[in-house]
């Protein structure tokens, strides 16, 4: 083997190395490419990108992470609470520098005002209203041929709670009595309260111990009403309360009792009361209707001065909502209801309202 040919056979082992690009003789495709993650890393590492912290279809829901979100979200509103509070006081500078010029307030849009018209809504003046009023159920009471007199009852087997409840609304209601059920059915009660001059039968059921629903019978000839009651607070649980009831005969107040099916309900509140409240005792009872939630609150108001009124809440509140209105007496198999709540036909349009 000749020495000459050994570092041929060297070359042939060793692998050819590529040559590098020049900074300045780059391929351009591959300097833009080059650029762009040049820009993405130095977006991760200051931590704001060039336009905009998010894409413009991000949504806080989508983080995983259940406290970044809150955090997130927490951000988001004291920045639209800020951009809200700034707009605000622009606006009341302007009215301030316009003066008498400035242009009226806007009236806020609520789900009152932007409720659906009923045909059925009374007016005062009408003929029919008048005529219906004076030959219905309640015309003894509004004549004053009847003094109301009411019983007071329970389910079956009632609790604590249930009998203290109905303990503080004979407080509320004068002549009022509770009487215990013994398992009686309602029919065989009905016919008793007639015969001893009671005007009113009023039944609270309860489930789980508490509460949940009112059956108004007014006596002798009807309607019924059957509600379902919530958020019973009694006496005790209420803050800063004043000191329990007297004796004397409320004020009742009736808001927002608007339409045909409305003005019957508040008739049989107004019943339930008797005809000459007591001003000297300073008691008012308020059925208070809102999107066909009627609020139940009891106050006393005390004069300050002149001008100035204060008011303490007595005791006890409570929500009521209208499941039904039955004709006559309490008749579950054969009565004949003038109205019924169907929730998923009459509740689906948030405007519209019965009361």
């Amino acid at each position: 083997m000749d020495i000459t040919e050994a570092p041929k056979k060297q070359d042939k082992g060793k692998k050819k190395r590529t040559k590098k690009p020049k900074k300045g003789s780059a391929d351009p495709q591959e300097n833009g490419a080059g650029s762009a993650v040049e820009k993405t890393e130095a977006e991760k590492v200051d931590g704001s990108p060039g336009d905009a912290a998010f894409p413009p279809t991000f949504s806080v829901s989508e983080i995983k992470n259940k406290q970044r979100r809150h955090l997130m979200f927490m951000k988001f509103k004291q920045e639209k609470r800020k951009q809200k509070m700034q707009l605000k006081k622009k606006k009341k500078k302007e009215r301030e520098a316009l003066g008498d010029k400035a242009p009226p307030k806007e009236v806020p849009k609520t789900i009152e005002n932007q409720r659906v018209y009923d045909e059925t809504m009374v007016d005062p003046e009408d003929e029919e209203v008048a005529f219906d009023e004076g030959t219905d159920e309640f015309s003894a009471y509004f004549n004053r041929l009847t003094n109301p007199k009411v019983l007071i009852t329970t389910s079956d087997r009632p609790r604590g709670r249930t009998v203290r409840f109905c303990e503080q609304l004979a407080t509320v209601v004068p002549d009022s009595h509770v009487y215990y059920r013994r398992g009686l059915a309602l029919k065989r009660v009905i016919p008793q309260c007639v015969a001893r001059g009671f005007t009113y039968l009023m039944v609270i059921n309860e489930d789980r111990k508490v509460p949940n629903g009112m059956v108004l019978c007014h006596l002798p000839d009807g309607p019924t009403a059957h509600f379902k009651i919530s958020s019973v607070r009694l006496r005790k649980e209420l803050k800063r309360r004043g000191k329990d009831p007297t004796e004397h005969s409320p004020e009742v107040i009736l808001n927002n009792f608007g339409t045909r099916l409305g003005h019957s309900i508040g008739r049989l509140f107004a019943a339930l009361f008797p005809h000459d409240p007591h001003f000297v005792g300073r008691q008012v009872a308020t059925f208070h209707n809102q999107r066909d939630f009627i609020f139940f609150r009891y106050h006393r108001y005390i004069f300050k001065n002149e001008k100035r009124v204060g008011i303490q809440e007595l005791g006890p509140r409570f929500t009521l909502k209208l499941r039904s209105l039955q004709k006559g007496t309490f008749d579950s198999k054969f009565g004949e209801y003038e109205w019924v709540l169907k929730r998923h036909e009459m509740d689906a349009c948030r405007r519209k309202f019965h009361l």
